[in-house]
């Protein structure tokens, strides 16, 4: 897998495209939609030269690119919808945290695309940029993924009102498709936190300590993706925008409640696992005190055995019990009196 950071940018001029990221696919996917009421064509696109875009004033044209790192085909785009240089070099960095850029005669908007992966415990994150002109809507994709065809279904279906209206219900409907994608992530991580929440209540030595910390990181990088993303909804519902029409605004105050909705889950959960984490360690920490406390018990048992042991270990020549028949067994009956006596008194004092 390539992977280019943003050390190869310096010293470089603003607006030079260079891709940062990973390189998730071999071939750029250029999917075209053009639809209206009544019809929808749709096509895969090799590139940009051979198509002609409708131009009636009732045709909206959603182009979707699946993959980044072609950055010659990223400037094509750009030349050919007029688009920004910065606008550009934002589309392939993709470290780029959710904002909304005005462009005047276009909008740019970038978010945070997250999906569970094939393994239920990880999750898949890759950057969307969205622009929103007046009878186009531009998407950029990092994988070859197509993360929009449940809203390409009911387009080619006709279902619901996206095709009755504009550019602006088209790109709340992606907005809300990304958004409803968390609400997935969050199923898959509560049932992750729960199950491990009942391990660390019921048994919590068996408790993994990384998978606990996996769940923390996990939380907080679906907490860096909403936060963000919550003013740029909030912002484009609340400015007067003449590519956003008042008729999408309700629609887009829907996605706002939404992603309040998500932080407080959030929340919730960054709150849980911090418990869990306090749980492990605390049970760690009597864990190791109740070894302690058996070695400290046993150790201050042997330590009058030993001081008796040691005593008739010294060689002298007179010592008066090493010519007594009963010397041996004396002592031994001695030591095992001292065994029991400190044993009795540890029992009283609850300390076994």
């Amino acid at each position: 897998m390539i992977k280019n950071r943003r050390s190869q940018k310096a010293g470089l001029p603003p607006g030079t495209l260079i891709y940062i990221g990973d390189k998730k696919v071999e071939k750029p996917r250029i999917s075209l939609i053009e639809f209206d009421e009544f019809h929808v064509n749709e096509k895969e696109l090799t590139d940009l030269t051979d198509w002609k875009p409708v131009s009636d004033g009732k045709t909206v044209t959603w182009l979707d690119i699946g993959g980044l790192h072609e950055t010659k085909l990223i400037a094509q785009v750009g030349q050919y919808f007029n688009l920004h240089p910065l606008l550009l070099e934002d589309i392939v960095n993709t470290d780029q945290r959710p904002k909304a850029d005005d462009y005047s005669d276009y909008l740019y908007i970038v978010l945070k695309m997250l999906y569970p992966a094939d393994n239920a415990d990880q999750v898949i994150s890759e950057q969307v940029s969205i622009v929103l002109g007046r009878d186009y809507v531009l998407t950029f994709q990092e994988n070859g993924k197509d993360v929009f065809d449940s809203l390409k279904s009911r387009l080619r279906a006709g279902k619901g009102q996206i095709r009755k209206r504009g550019t602006d219900y088209l790109c709340y409907a992606l907005i809300d498709g990304i958004v409803d994608h968390y609400f997935i992530i969050l199923e898959r991580l509560g049932e992750r936190i729960g199950a491990l929440e009942d391990r660390c209540v019921l048994d919590p030595t068996n408790v993994s300590l990384g998978k606990i910390l996996q769940l923390k990181k996990d939380t907080l990088y679906l907490r860096r993706a909403v936060w963000p993303l919550r003013e740029v909804v909030n912002g484009l519902q609340r400015d007067d925008n003449a590519l956003i029409k008042e008729s999408t605004k309700p629609y887009l105050r829907d996605v706002y409640d939404h992603t309040v909705q998500i932080m407080e889950t959030i929340e919730t959960f960054h709150d849980q696992i911090t418990g869990m984490l306090e749980i492990y360690l605390s049970s760690n920490s009597q864990r190791m005190a109740a070894v302690m406390k058996v070695l400290t018990i046993i150790t201050t048992i042997f330590m009058p055995l030993t001081f008796i042991a040691g005593i008739y270990g010294m060689n002298f020549e007179h010592m008066p019990e090493l010519k007594s028949p009963w010397g041996y067994p004396a002592v031994l009956a001695a030591m095992a009196s001292i065994v029991i006596a400190m044993v009795v008194f540890f029992r009283k004092k609850k300390w076994l």
